[in-house]
């Protein structure tokens, strides 16, 4: 019996409004990029890890080889991840920008799982992968980014930067949702029942 890939593709829409602190600052999310150890299948001089970390969109991680291009963030403790934001920019980077993206996740490199698939059309702005299971954040300690085609079949890609978003203390389920009731702040009332 072969297996079947259980994941779907994903048709994703960028969003060029979306704040990625918005969650964090009203303590749903917090953004865990900084907690991991990243390195790249390759990269241009001058174009490597340090640019998808920057604050500025205006720097980008350029590959150089063949695809699949791939970004491996690898966490020193297993963590609970929510969503990956991946800034690209079509307007600027045309054969550059990524058009099908795969997200795999796993607790070494030889047991990862592809659990999203991602299909991009000219995408300028955040895209969003949610990569919540049932609702729940996946627990991994290594999640893998696999660019796996680009626009006009270019060869080599841009990525402007990528954030790795998990729970906050006591937050809610995730991107986009409102803060849910429970935990211990909910249950606080009870602390002096005997």
């Amino acid at each position: 019996f072969r297996e079947i890939n259980k994941t779907f593709l994903m048709k994703l829409k960028a969003q060029p409004d979306y704040d990625t602190q918005r969650d964090e600052k009203e303590g749903r999310l917090r953004d865990v990029s900084d907690q991991a150890i990243w390195w790249l299948s390759s990269c241009k001089p001058g174009y490597g890890v340090q640019n998808l970390m920057s604050d500025s969109l205006a720097t980008y991680w350029q590959s150089d080889g063949p695809q699949p291009h791939l970004v491996n963030i690898q966490f020193r403790r297993k963590t609970a991840v929510c969503s990956l934001c991946v800034y690209v920019d079509f307007k600027q980077d045309e054969s550059y920008t990524p058009s099908k993206l795969a997200v795999k996740a796993g607790n070494h490199f030889q047991d990862l799982e592809e659990v999203e698939s991602v299909e991009l059309l000219e995408p300028s702005g955040w895209v969003v992968i949610d990569l919540r299971s049932g609702g729940r954040p996946r627990r991994a300690f290594i999640l893998q980014l696999v660019v796996l085609a680009n626009h006009q079949n270019g060869r080599d890609t841009h990525l402007r930067r990528i954030k790795v978003l998990s729970l906050a203390a006591g937050g809610g389920s995730g991107v986009g949702d409102s803060q849910q009731g429970g935990g211990a702040s909910s249950l606080a009332i009870f602390d002096k029942i005997r």
